[in-house]
């Protein structure tokens, strides 16, 4: 998919309005996006004024931002860029998990087509990322994620880690602590909303079972693909 030319600030907010879509979120306000991009709400207001000139969102005040097509299009081609790269890191220089975000939000805006066609050759065409995050293909489509957030899981269900949130290093370190990744058997067995934990049940490689508390930030950066029966 080739990208029209934009700068790096348009290429950075019409993936961060689609990323919030993709994980269901209700929508991002101004205060949102200057929080998640370190800048402040007037250095948000002004951007968006020049993104909804250019065609690629529909802002009005007060009721947040939406993609046009064309924003669409080129928020799908940069997050397509950024998955790929994030897993050639890792599976072709060693990168870890928590390693490989910075470096390729930096990446992203530099390679060329014909350098992430002939990465996404070398890897297989991959379909998911080292977290679990679909990376969608070269005609825009994007393959399926059937994970629920850990958060919003009822006490008694199970499933397997299938995606993990990677926009907190630290707390991908966390999950390499807690022997939490890709693959690992979660039963939630206990909300605790007094305390801010969800209590699951881990299952180790042996088979045998842990207790995890996890806090609720924890929860909400895991998804969940249910268990086959």
């Amino acid at each position: 998919m080739r990208l029209p030319s934009l700068s790096t600030m348009a290429e950075d907010y019409v993936k961060l309005i689609w990323k919030d879509g993709e994980r269901g979120g209700a929508g991002l306000a101004t205060r949102d996006i200057a929080a998640a991009l370190h800048v402040s709400a007037s250095t948000v207001s002004g951007n968006l004024r020049k993104l909804d000139r250019d065609g690629l969102i529909e802002h009005t005040l007060y009721r947040g931002v939406v993609l046009t097509p064309l924003g669409q299009q080129v928020a799908v081609a940069m997050v397509r860029r950024h998955r790929l790269i994030e897993t050639f890191l890792v599976d072709r220089l060693g990168y870890s998990w928590d390693e490989v975000h910075i470096e390729a939000e930096a990446l992203e805006h530099a390679v060329s087509d014909t350098f992430l066609d002939r990465v996404d050759a070398d890897l297989g065409h991959p379909t998911h990322d080292p977290h679990g995050d679909p990376i969608p293909q070269a005609d825009g489509s994007v393959p399926d994620s059937p994970g629920t957030l850990l958060s919003a899981i009822a006490p008694g269900e199970c499933g397997t880690v299938d995606r993990v949130s990677d926009d907190d290093a630290s707390l991908l370190r966390y999950f390499d602590e807690l022997g939490v990744g890709l693959g690992t058997h979660l039963r939630v067995e206990q909300v605790r909303d007094y305390a801010g934990v969800v209590a699951v049940a881990r299952r180790g490689a042996d088979g045998t079972e842990s207790l995890v508390d996890l806090p609720t930030a924890a929860a909400a950066a895991i998804w969940l693909a249910p268990d086959a029966d």
